[in-house]
């Protein structure tokens, strides 16, 4: 303990002297260590009263030290900690021996009484590390660590295969602060196995990540205290139990919290979502026993981000099912014992073509008595001692020997099959036995590989597998790594036929992002400009799908499938065998991440997609064909920030009925913390390029464009698509079309509609006189414009680190006058230029108030940016427009790529005020539209929710009626109520009014420019 304060030192050795907690140890799930030459054992003194602090950090240490992670034993024992323990990205910790081990908080362990203090932190990179994983340090070290080290770097997106499991923790007495795991990571990271006693304590898991099964809270505040996930990803809860928590089993937000044969009991509350705060929030199979105030409390009611659906839930002893936080309303149980079939609560969209509107919906009845609890959702492994290690059967795992032979050999004479970690060429299929199980315990270090050029896997022909299973059966594949290679056209890594019973987990197929090489260096999947692989024999789509399903099913948990050279990540076909997925995350594919094609009898749960902004330009997230009986809950459906193409559909359909979507989330904005000479700060940016719908029947001609939902279910029939609009008769009309993605538009004071086509780098003018004219076509990197009073055009480009101003006059005078940016000072009789939509969010911060454990609502942190006056400023060269100097984020190392990110650069338009007056802005981050303010310098004051609806546009007109676009144009009144629905061929995206005698609503969208007469 060398440099800790003497007091704290003293007080430490007392508490080393203090009761050994007598809890019991839980039986093992590892009873023996397995057999792997890469693994750390720890070596403490395991008696639970001396401090084995060192000795547990320093296999950590000498696990991450060999690259690319690694592999920790903690064998039997109590094993007592006094300092915060860091899990370093891709290192994994298990518990082996015949009891699992127990970390020790002991009583009143110094630094564990006040604010937030963390037994184990999965952080995101070690003090010092140079690897990729150092690009992604937040400038906001963690909270929690004992003592505090600022030196840490937050686990966060690009955190990947950390794990835990089959260790317990116990906190002792005197310990309010403390919690047992702060869990932040992205992909391939998971919990497992583990009873947390956490006593005194403030919750079990402070944050949350991917997956986790088999946890066990007992007592604490909390069992989980969490708001959004690092990535803004789901989290996956399954075959877990919460007991005896003084305020609520979870308290959370944001969390994206999918839940799989869990119970509550003897709690007040079983999960309570903060105020100000909607989640999505899916329960399969939950059980409340002996929940006093509700099984849940909802937040902010009236937020299309507030998505709650249980299926198959049964309760005793609970009499109130959910509770409203904001409104009072409660939905009461249906008696001392019952079953909820159903519930639901959120925008409910009542058919495709259809707008949603919040509804509540409970499918209840009374039962005598409780039935048993269902299965486990995941299978256990068969027994350690029963594993075969493919090493001692000839393996060599030395990524050099063919070890096809080897391999196959072990799997023809043993049934479970242990790969330690290693690099294993296999060169022809692998071809197991019903009941054949594969198990490693880490999907980077162990790694199945296809080397380039293999020739059975050569040329044109049908799929050819990496492993294929039987037929039926009951077969495992577990902490696989499965890597195809880049050039071996017939490859699919995992061809699937086994039964309903099977299993395939922790399984990464390598190939893109998060693949790391031998020396435990990063795989960049990228040439320098991102249009290809940096080896052109490498194609992207060029392989058959990655995980290929066909005539299977079974349980898939906690896969991770970005291999950009596939076609798809999943793709299951030919079955009506029962499949269940939970918390699978394909990624980056060029035409779709999932397919479905004559399937039926499948639910996902939690799937997360992402689309990166090369390679999946075109991709759609699901493409679902011939196919019934599916449902797919908690979705989240991403693309990224850096996206410069538009895109349709997130789900497309096909000759589809019977699907049932839950909870359903299309996003495409992204957090990213730094620091300059003006100080650290969070950058939440929205991309302009989400997904313009969320499904598409391409059968029916019908789409939803509500990206924010909580049920649709898709009947037999596709229904009639609803009535075309509803406001004042309005008629549309196209003006003109055929751009790449129009934006940026503004006003003149004769009508002239001026606005912008980025990619094509030309700068457009329509008016009834002369139509469609192209003002500027120069490449200067236009995206956003502003009429100043002479007439000229105020142009915000993208070029250069901070973008740049520059005015252009529209006349066809092609002198272009740069504008610099200048301290901000008042200008009266200007008008300020401002962005019109935002999106403002701390999802990227913790935001927990240390001190008393709230949290700042959204529409807080929203009021407090909004407050903000910018220091600098452009002005028009007539003096008569300002546009504030927003504080640009440029992402990655490189200038011409031109990933820049502002709030002016990513509205998609302008809105102009004078100081003082009202103005109208919108949070996509709520889908929420507000009423402000102009205040000097571009500062917002008076802020005031104007409507639950928003993301995209607003625009006044000179009678005050206020015009709203999220999907359609929803038309409101000057005191918020809605009044008419005006329904636009394509998704609006930008709203302007010329107020003139003929009084012209122009709607702006990716492809075309539109107008609606109002009268």
């Amino acid at each position: 303990m060398p440099g800790w304060p003497l007091p704290f030192r003293v007080t430490l050795l007392a508490t080393l002297m203090a009761s050994a907690m007598p809890v019991a140890a839980s039986p093992s799930y590892y009873a023996t260590a397995p057999d792997d030459p890469r693994a750390i054992t720890v070596a403490g003194t395991r008696d639970g009263h001396a401090d084995d602090t060192t000795a547990l950090q320093s296999a950590i240490d000498a696990a991450a030290a060999k690259g690319g992670g690694g592999i920790v034993f903690v064998p039997s024992g109590r094993y007592r900690i006094s300092r915060t323990l860091f899990v370093w990205p891709g290192v994994r910790v298990f518990g082996v021996g015949k009891t699992r081990p127990i970390l020790v908080l002991g009583d009143a362990t110094p630094g564990f009484q006040q604010g937030l203090a963390t037994m184990v932190m999965f952080a995101g990179a070690k003090p010092g590390a140079t690897d990729t994983a150092k690009a992604y340090r937040t400038p906001f070290p963690p909270p929690g660590s004992v003592p505090f080290n600022p030196d840490i770097a937050d686990a966060n997106p690009g955190t990947f295969y950390p794990a835990l499991s089959n260790i317990d923790f116990a906190i002792g007495k005197d310990n309010a602060a403390a919690t047992a795991i702060r869990f932040h990571a992205a992909q391939h990271a998971y919990l497992a196995h583990i009873d947390f006693d956490i006593g005194s304590g403030l919750a079990g898991l402070y944050h949350v990540a991917n997956q986790a099964q088999d946890l066990h809270f007992h007592g604490g505040r909390y069992g989980i205290l969490t708001e959004k996930p690092s990535p803004a990803w789901q989290f996956t809860l399954l075959d877990s139990s919460f007991d005896g928590q003084r305020e609520s089993a979870i308290r959370e937000h944001e969390a994206s919290l999918t839940l799989v044969n869990v119970a509550f009991r003897n709690v007040p509350t079983a999960i309570d979502i903060d105020r100000g705060y909607g989640d999505w929030l899916w329960g399969k199979d939950v059980r409340f026993e002996n929940v006093r105030n509700a099984a849940v409390v909802i937040s902010n009611e009236n937020d299309v981000y507030t998505q709650i659906g249980f299926q198959n839930a049964v309760a005793s002893a609970t009499p109130t099912f959910a509770r409203f936080r904001d409104s009072g309303r409660t939905v009461a149980g249906a008696g001392r014992a019952y079953r909820v079939t159903s519930f639901g609560y959120g925008l409910m969209v009542p058919a495709l073509g259809q707008t949603g509107s919040y509804r509540t919906v409970m499918d209840a009845a009374p039962i005598p008595r409780l039935p048993a609890p269902p299965p486990r959702a995941i299978r256990p492994l068969p027994p350690t001692t029963s594993w075969a290690n493919v090493q001692q059967q000839g393996a060599r795992g030395d990524d050099k020997t063919d070890d096809t032979a080897a391999i196959q050999r072990a799997i023809d004479t043993h049934r479970t099959v242990y790969f330690p970690a290693g690099r294993y060429h296999v060169t022809d299929t692998l071809r197991l036995r019903p009941d054949s199980v594969l198990v490693a315990l880490h999907p980077s270090l162990t790694q199945l590989i296809l080397p380039d050029g293999t020739p059975p896997f050569q040329g044109v022909g049908s799929a050819k597998a990496l492993i294929e299973s039987a037929r039926g059966g009951d077969a495992i594949v577990s902490g696989l790594g499965l890597f195809t290679g880049g050039i071996n056209p017939r490859a699919t890594a995992l061809l699937w036929h086994a039964g309903a019973q099977s299993l395939v987990e922790d399984v990464k197929f390598q190939g893109g992002h998060g693949t790391d090489l031998a020396d435990g260096s990063r795989f960049d999947p990228y040439n320098a400009n991102h249009t290809g692989d940096p080896d052109p024999a490498k194609r992207w789509d060029a392989q058959y799908p990655s995980l290929w399903v066909r005539g299977g099913g079974g349980t898939f948990a906690n896969l991770w499938s970005p291999n950009t050279y596939a076609q798809a990540g999943m793709l299951v076909s030919d079955s009506d065998t029962p499949g269940h997925v939970y918390q699978m995350s394909s990624e980056h594919h060029v035409r779709a991440e999932f397919v479905l094609d004559h399937v039926a009898h499948w639910e996902f749960l939690a799937p997360q997609t992402e689309e990166e902004a090369g390679e999946s330009q075109d991709a759609v997230s699901f493409d679902i064909r011939h196919s019934h009986d599916i449902l797919i809950a908690n979705y989240h459906a991403y693309r990224v920030t850096r996206s410069l193409k538009p895109a349709p559909t997130v789900v497309r359909l096909t000759d589809t009925r019977d699907l049932h979507f839950r909870n359903i989330h299309v996003n495409a904005e992204s957090g990213f913390g730094t620091c300059d000479e003006n100080g650290c700060a969070t950058y939440l940016r929205a991309s302009k390029f989400p997904y313009e719908n969320a499904i598409q029947d391409v059968t029916h001609g019908l789409e939803v464009r509500e990206r924010e939902f909580a049920a649709l279910d898709v009947a037999v029939a596709a229904a009639a698509p609803a009535a075309n609009g509803t406001f004042a008769n309005a008629k549309v009309e196209k003006l003109a079309s055929g751009f790449y993605a129009a934006a940026g538009a503004a006003i003149a004071a004769d009508g002239t509609l001026y606005f912008v086509d980025h990619h094509q780098q030309r700068i457009y003018a329509w008016s009834r006189a002369e139509g469609l004219r192209v003002v500027s076509d120069a490449p200067l990197d236009p995206v956003n414009l502003a009429v100043d009073r002479s007439g000229s055009l105020l142009v915000l480009s993208s070029e250069g680190r901070n973008g740049t101003v520059y005015s252009l006059t529209p006349n066809g005078d092609a002198d272009v006058r740069v504008i610099p940016s200048t301290p901000a000072v008042d200008h009266p009789g200007a008008r300020t230029v401002l962005p019109v939509d935002y999106w403002v969010n701390g999802e990227f911060k913790d935001q927990l108030d240390t001190r008393t454990y709230t949290y700042p609502t959204l529409a807080d942190m929203f009021d407090r940016d909004m407050r903000l006056p910018k220091a600098r400023e452009y002005v028009s060269p007539d003096g008569s427009l300002v546009l504030p100097a927003y504080r640009t984020f440029q992402q990655g190392p490189s200038n011409f790529l031109g990933w820049r990110f502002s709030d002016a650069l990513d509205s998609y338009g302008f809105t102009t005020a004078e100081i003082g007056g009202s103005v109208f802005v919108t949070n996509a981050s709520e889908n929420k539209t507000y009423r402000a303010r102009l205040a000097a310098h571009g500062a917002l004051t008076d802020l005031a929710p104007f409507a639950n609806r928003g993301g995209e546009s607003v625009v006044s007109d000179a009678q005050g009626r206020v015009y709203i676009a999220n999907g359609q144009v929803f038309v409101f009144a000057a005191d918020g109520a809605e009044i008419g629905r005006i329904d636009i061929p394509e998704r609006p995206l930008q709203l302007l009014v010329d107020n003139r005698a003929r009084k012209t609503l122009f709607v702006v969208t990716h492809h075309a420019i539109y107008s609606v007469a109002i009268p």
